[in-house]
């Protein structure tokens, strides 16, 4: 039998809008249409839809951008705010490639009800380009000089807080005891500390609160989680995911603007708890490079994958976390690393088992990523019977050995090199950004995912989805439990490169096993490359 990349286009066309479920063999004569059914039968996999979401009417919701950075002004973009200066910057790119569907995608998206009413930005020229573009007849905004004011004003119903990470708590809590709902950035909180008095909050606050982790819509996500319940893997006893950038960008090296100045950026404000040092372009524009703003690989990457896992698996915090690496690509006067690999344990998890019971049982998560190289490398789940690349393409290949598999495996209905099952939700769907970064990131569930047979921005689906629950009382994807999984993982992965040791969860009492002398909020945000455990009293 002989499986070619020219079957496997002749199996993709003429698919159904809604998505593409193909099975490899589906356009050779090798195979009978019958034994086909009788694959997918037996996995019994139906791509997931979208969750309807309740409609957002009555009054607009009024909501306050706090920090007008990238990704503020991306968040604003998928609440239908687009400054000025983006469509301008659209328009040259458009010349330049005329397949660039951005303005396109913008114009066509959902109106939401909403009201984009003030902005808090510490830096005057990103306020000022908020306050250009949205401050209209239909649409009045206000500058905050700080969100204290934005919050205790009044005249905001939410916030969207897409500030440096250090920041991230202590405006959520603000708003959550003042009853303001709350849009946060991932990582949700910069310590340990920080993250119990946020779940406090959180849980006592009558408003809603979501972490902006997007890729909980992506419709190949929802997939994977019942193509893992309905246990087409097996026991997953290992996953591997990765990070790979090997740009400045990538590398957090973002442009420093020319009008950036102590005259126009109110230093003082920026650094809030950080260390109190002179004024800082560099560290102003590019703070994810230090421990006092950032998190690093394991807050800003290593959750993105963390937490897409977590949606699929519902795994929960790792009982154990080993990180090593360091700075080895950009020597650049930053103390978070550049290379970090870390593996999480999970001695008890389990996904099922074909198997005889209690054979099979635990999980490792290996994370590992590099500013330094851009090769692509897939998400694994590798499980006793099959193992499926998670992507925005899901694809599952049976193991060999299966247990499950077996009968078809020894009568050719199957085969190791073949993959049994596909998804792909954009089949049929043209793809005007193909660029090798865009995939990358749609891969993630940070660009896009597809309803009928368009493409829709992920960002956009998970802030519709907080503003209904704000409006209706309806749950949202990636709430206080999800985001406390999150930042603990994350926390606990910084803490290992920090000191070069294990870091234990304990499960019993919800807490980090401790280590005589050891601040963990101190090791945290501490600038040290990495730390002795006998000096972190004196950090």
């Amino acid at each position: 039998m002989k499986w070619t990349r020219r079957d496997m286009l002749k199996g993709l066309g003429g698919l159904p809008i809604l998505g593409a479920v193909w099975w490899a063999g589906a356009a050779s004569s090798a195979y009978k249409k019958n034994k086909r059914s009788e694959i997918l039968n037996q996995l019994g996999i139906s791509p997931s839809l979208p969750p309807s979401v309740p409609s957002i009417e009555g009054e607009p919701v009024r909501v306050g951008i706090i920090g007008f950075g990238i990704r503020g002004e991306q968040l604003c973009r998928s609440l239908g705010f687009a400054t000025k200066e983006w469509f301008e910057e659209m328009k040259l790119e458009i010349e330049e490639n005329p397949n660039n569907k951005a303005v396109e995608d913008f114009e066509k998206q959902e109106k939401l009800n909403v009201k984009l009413v003030g902005v808090c930005d510490v830096f005057d020229v990103r306020a000022e380009r908020a306050l250009n573009s949205f401050n209209t007849a239909d649409n009045k905004m206000k500058r905050y000089a700080t969100y204290q004011e934005m919050i205790h004003s009044g005249d905001v119903d939410a916030v969207v807080i897409a500030t440096p990470d250090h920041w991230h708590a202590p405006m959520a809590i603000e708003a959550l005891n003042n009853n303001v709902h709350v849009y946060v950035e991932k990582p949700m909180t910069h310590t340990i500390t920080e993250t119990y008095e946020l779940q406090k909050a959180a849980e006592e606050s009558s408003a809603v609160f979501a972490v902006g982790h997007q890729h909980r819509q992506t419709l190949s996500f929802k997939t994977a989680r019942d193509i893992v319940e309905k246990g087409t893997l097996g026991h997953v006893s290992l996953i591997q995911t990765n990070t790979n950038r090997n740009d400045d960008n990538g590398a957090w090296n973002y442009d420093i603007h020319e009008k950036a100045n102590p005259n126009t950026i109110d230093w003082q404000q920026f650094l809030g708890s950080a260390p109190q040092v002179p004024f800082n372009k560099n560290h102003f524009f590019r703070w994810r490079k230090w421990w006092a703003y950032g998190s690093g690989l394991s807050g800003d990457l290593l959750t993105h994958d963390y937490d897409r896992l977590n949606c699929v698996l519902n795994m929960g915090i790792p009982e154990a976390v080993m990180a090593s690496g360091g700075i080895y690509t950009h020597n650049d006067g930053r103390n978070v690393p550049d290379v970090l690999q870390v593996n999480m344990e999970f001695p008890r998890f389990s996904t099922g088992s074909s198997q005889s019971k209690g054979k099979e049982v635990g999980m490792t998560f290996c994370y590992s990523a590099t500013l330094g190289n851009g090769y692509n490398r897939p998400t694994v789940l590798m499980g006793h019977d099959a193992t499926m690349e998670l992507g925005n393409v899901l694809t599952i290949w049976p193991d060999g050995e299966s247990t499950r598999y077996a009968p078809m495996l020894e009568e050719e209905k199957m085969y190791p090199h073949i993959p049994i099952y596909q998804y792909n939700p954009g089949a049929n769907v043209p793809d005007a950004i193909s660029s090798a970064t865009s995939q990358y990131f749609a891969d993630k569930g940070l660009m896009w995912t597809y309803i009928d047979g368009k493409r829709v921005d992920s960002t956009f689906l998970h802030m519709r989805e907080w503003l209904s629950a704000v409006k209706n009382g309806t749950k949202v994807s990636c709430g206080i439990k999800e985001g406390f999984e999150e930042a603990i993982a994350a926390h606990m992965a910084g803490l290992s490169w920090k000191l070069g040791r294990k870091i234990e969860w304990d499960s019993e009492n919800n807490v980090l096993r401790p280590i005589e002398g050891v601040d963990f909020d101190k090791v945290l945000l501490a600038n040290e490359w990495q730390l002795e455990p006998q000096v972190l009293e004196d950090v």
